[in-house]
């Protein structure tokens, strides 16, 4: 729970400055510069004269006296309610008390706020008339200086324009910041080397605080220039576990800084004055981390979704973390989705598609009449027209979910107020009710509806949050029905975020808040479009010359909610999930995936076949070499093995195709059909056929029994490069651009007429191809061109689904996994790329230090031969290398693995093949 987890910190902090003074007592946008120890003088010069020891804080906008008393409120002046500043005897009839009493400071004012009062979390109390505060300073010889800055601060805060008052308070905190810098003594170490300091603000929610940031090879340091709430931060770099830039105001200037993997709260929240300092530190800490930690992206995510091995909780955590959401920023809170839509029935039926919210529709499209009038208005609105006159998500928001655990948010934000009683979190029912009718509520949800914290539906604080029209106090949130108690509530709203039906759907609700329904002609097709000034790039501040309007668009954005990054513009890929296990089997491009029942006898001996299979992957990297043997004059180029494993037969450069005797370790054969290269091979079912491509353009058919060619199919104008069987159809990839799909099967030596093969389907590309791979039915087919473009293809239709370019340079092997649900593909860039097969969406990509020219895989690790000649094992969910295995002396050109998954062997450009076994 992100929130909670940062109250928590935050009382931590104030117990180790022992104060109940917070930046939340100040206003939006303002800086607690200094504080001073001083006595508030009541009744002065009277017979009820009395002194209240505290500390009296210097703010941009106002003056704050908070007691050491608790019993007593702490005192808020706002400077522009000044009507006089100056020394004890300055101010009218006390003058000539000026010289003797030089440690007081007179205060005339018009309005004071009581704040915290017992220290009780309440509204403040204002007291309005003219009265005069007096307070005395321990050091009487600074009371000059802090009359003189409240006085410069006082004609800040009395000017007309609020762009002017920003500019001069601007000017008065740079100029604090320009005449000092960072305390070296603060080193955890005299050893340690400086590598950039800089003037930065430490953000927290609704608030931030200036000092000096300063970074060495071992610590990440950042100083408060009021000391508050202590010293230094200090963060160890090896601790840190991810960075991310930020945008704050619309602007490029955040850094955030993680010490956890999964915590969506982090361990310090930075805002920069200029761009360049922020990536400078950004480059400097991820040079750091380039040697320790993996840099993960939302594809990587997405993979680890698809696959089962993150929750639909998690990947939300980590899209919204990768989208510029932070639980420091709560005009980009994380944003959750409402996920139930019964909050009447005694009983929650996770098994009824009813329960649930339809996730294809955005909350203000689910109520068709209430749509009705906002496209009504929207038709009629002149540019820039929007459908939505506020967010899902926004400062306000977050807090009337989180009044609870964090009331004194709500009054930073409300002016010291809390909200209506009838206004507030009173009920789940009721706040889903106006979600659903209200004309202006579109609001989603936050992470802690999912989380395991209760605190913020429960009033545990005993706060006065108000009475009802009803008469009513309020106090908890009312749940529904069917929940027995608060954790009852939180762990059926889990299930249901975890349940098959938003496991299905989940995708299409990620579409609209982070995907490519968020901006364009998508955006209106799904009534998905708010203010055009919430969007990332919807308005450029640095454009804005008048400085009034600056200030107020800034205001406006920031209270009013921002759009989250879009991370996709594709379709995003549906979760794998067991209903849709066998997708292998039939494939629809806009069609759903369908159910594949089989008999109970069938399920359990895949399972244990699976199970095998799954044994075996878990420990590739145990993969040792058992034999190898240099049976060719060039680079091996193909591998292919009989069914009973006996027969290996290669291919070679040399031109020539071999068949090797794996039982009397002996070469057998030696077949060559013209003297160009052989590319690949494979046989035919039965064993009696193998067939060879060559770069010659044509594809010789072996008969093995009769020890001669058979047939040749001479289909191309350039060299063929691989070629794939199944079903009595052959597939023939060229460097001619195409791949050509044929029917017919090869000539018996005994018919004296040879076959004609019959050219069923040409798959036209725009350059050569390279590689090619069928899926498990054969109904699909992907392809690697020259210029690194992989291609997937719909053999029912010949129609290419989704064409992406997603290496630099040739790509070099492509596959299927088991499932079909993915492709992997791997290039001359070195990158290892996993793209969605429905979606056509790059999903993951990890890249080496040399291209990968082969592999097989199982979906979720690879086994991939490098140029270098080792066999590289790769966690794909991990997005890591886990093995590497010294193999051949040049690159890894083929590599082949038995149905059980326990053998493999590989060819290379030193000539040889290389038999490994698994040992476990």
């Amino acid at each position: 729970m992100a929130f909670i987890r940062k109250q928590r910190r935050e009382q931590q902090l104030q117990l180790y400055s022992r104060e109940r003074f917070s930046l939340l007592l100040l206003n939006l946008e303002e800086y607690y510069f200094e504080q001073h120890t001083a006595n508030h003088i009541q009744n002065k010069g009277g017979q009820n004269e009395r002194k209240i020891r505290g500390s009296l804080k210097i703010c941009s906008k106002s003056v704050i006296f908070e007691p050491d008393a608790i019993s007593q409120p702490i005192i808020k002046i706002p400077l522009r309610d000044c009507i006089k500043i100056g020394k004890r005897g300055e101010n009218g009839s006390n003058r000539h008390f000026a010289k003797t009493k030089s440690g007081e400071i007179s205060l005339i004012f018009s309005q004071v706020y009581f704040i915290k009062e017992h220290n009780i979390v309440a509204p403040y109390k204002i007291e309005r008339g003219k009265m005069e505060y007096v307070f005395e300073l321990d050091v009487s010889g600074k009371v000059e200086d802090v009359v003189e800055t409240l006085l410069q601060l006082h004609r800040a805060s009395c000017l007309d324009k609020l762009g002017d008052q920003t500019a001069m308070i601007t000017a008065i905190l740079q100029s604090r910041l320009a005449r000092t810098s960072f305390d070296k003594n603060r080193f955890q170490s005299v050893s340690e080397k400086l590598h950039m300091e800089c003037k930065a603000e430490m953000v927290t929610p609704l608030v931030t605080n200036p000092g000096h940031v300063c970074i060495t090879d071992t610590n990440l340091y950042f100083q408060p220039l009021n000391g508050y709430p202590k010293p230094v931060v200090q963060i160890t770099l090896q601790d840190v576990r991810r960075i991310y830039k930020r945008r704050h105001g619309l602007m490029p200037l955040g850094l955030e800084v993680f010490c956890t993997e999964d915590d969506l709260c982090s361990d310090i929240y930075l805002k920069f004055y200029e761009p360049q300092d922020r990536d400078d530190l950004y480059f400097y800490i991820a040079t750091y981390l380039e040697h320790h930690v993996a840099e993960r992206t939302a594809e990587s995510y997405t993979l680890q979704w698809q696959r089962g091995h993150l929750s639909n909780y998690q990947y939300l955590l980590h899209l919204n973390n990768l989208a510029d959401r932070s639980c420091n920023d709560l005009s980009q809170y994380p944003v959750f989705p409402w996920i139930i839509s019964d909050y009447c029935s005694a009983e929650l039926d996770l098994s009824n598609p009813g329960t649930f919210r339809d996730l294809s529709r955005p909350v203000g499209a689910l109520n068709k009449e209430r749509l009705e009038r906002l496209l009504a208005r929207y038709q009629e609105m002149p540019e820039p027209k929007f459908m939505y006159g506020s967010h899902y998500s926004s400062p306000g928001y977050v807090l009337f979910y989180l009044v609870r655990i964090a009331p004194e948010y709500m009054l930073c934000l409300q002016n010291g107020r809390f909200d209506n009683a009838d206004r507030m979190f009173n009920s789940i029912g009721e706040t889903w009710k106006n979600c659903l009718d209200g004309a202006t509520d579109f609001k989603e949800l936050i992470p802690e509806f999912y989380g395991d914290d209760v605190s913020f539906l429960v009033n545990n604080l005993k706060l006065d949050l108000g009475k009802r029209q009803g008469g009513q106090m309020v106090d908890d949130v009312e749940l529904p029905p069917w929940a027995r108690s608060p954790e009852d509530f939180l762990q059926k709203s889990k299930d249901a975020l975890e349940s098959n039906y938003v496991s299905e759907h989940l995708h299409e609700w990620i579409d609209l808040i982070f995907g490519y329904k968020q901006k364009g002609s998508d955006a209106v097709g799904a009534h998905n479009v708010f203010h055009p000034l919430t969007y990332e790039g919807g308005v450029d501040l640095n454009s804005i010359e008048d400085p009034d309007e600056k200030v107020a668009m800034l205001t406006q954005i920031l209270e009013f909610g921002q759009t989250p990054k879009q991370l996709f513009v594709t379709p995003h890929p549906r979760r794998i999930t067991p209903k849709f296990k066998n997708f292998s089997q039939t494939y629809s491009h806009n069609a759903p995936m369908a159910d594949s029942p089989v008999s109970p006898g069938e399920e359990s001996f895949e399972d244990l076949t699976e199970e095998s299979k799954t044994l075996a992957w878990n420990n590739i990297a145990k993969l040792q070499l058992h034999d190898q043997y240099k049976i060719h004059k060039e680079a091996v180029t193909g591998i292919a093995v009989s069914c009973n494993g006996s027969s290996v037969f290669t291919t070679s450069q040399d031109s020539t195709l071999k068949m090797f005797s794996k039982e009397s370790k002996m070469l057998q054969r030696s077949i060559s059909f013209s003297n160009m290269a052989l590319s690949s091979c494979l046989l035919l079912p039965g064993d009696a056929t193998v067939i060879s491509s060559s770069w010659d353009n044509n594809v010789y058919f072996y008969s093995i029994a009769f020890a001669r060619r058979q047939d040749t199919l001479m289909g191309h104008d350039d060299a063929v490069s691989k070629i794939c069987w199944h079903d009595n159809r052959l597939y023939s990839a060229s460097w001619d651009s195409t791949v050509k799909v044929w029917s017919g099967v090869p000539a018996e030596m005994t018919c004296t007429r040879r076959q004609r093969f019959d050219m069923l389907a040409e798959l036209e590309h725009d350059v050569s191809v390279d590689t090619i791979s069928l899926n498990a039915a054969s109904t699909l087919l992907v392809s690697g061109t020259k210029e690194g473009t992989v291609n997937i293809w719909d053999l029912t239709t010949a129609t290419m689904l989704h064409q992406i370019p997603c290496h630099s340079g040739t790509v070099c092997d492509t596959a299927f996994s088991p499932d079909s649900r993915h492709v992997l593909s791997t290039g001359e860039d070195g990158c290892l790329n996993v793209i969605d097969v429905q979606t056509g969406m790059l999903i993951s990509s990890m890249t080496s230090d040399e291209p990968q020219r082969c592999f097989i895989w199982d979906g979720n690790s690879v086994l991939s031969g490098s140029q270098s000649g080792e066999l590289l094992v790769w966690d794909l969910l991990g997005g890591k290398i886990s093995e590497r295995i010294q193999g051949h002396t040049g690159a890894v050109t083929c590599i082949w693995m038995n149905e059980q998954c326990s053998s493999v062997i590989t060819g290379g450009e030193d000539r040889q093949i290389m038999f490994w076994k698994l040992q476990y």
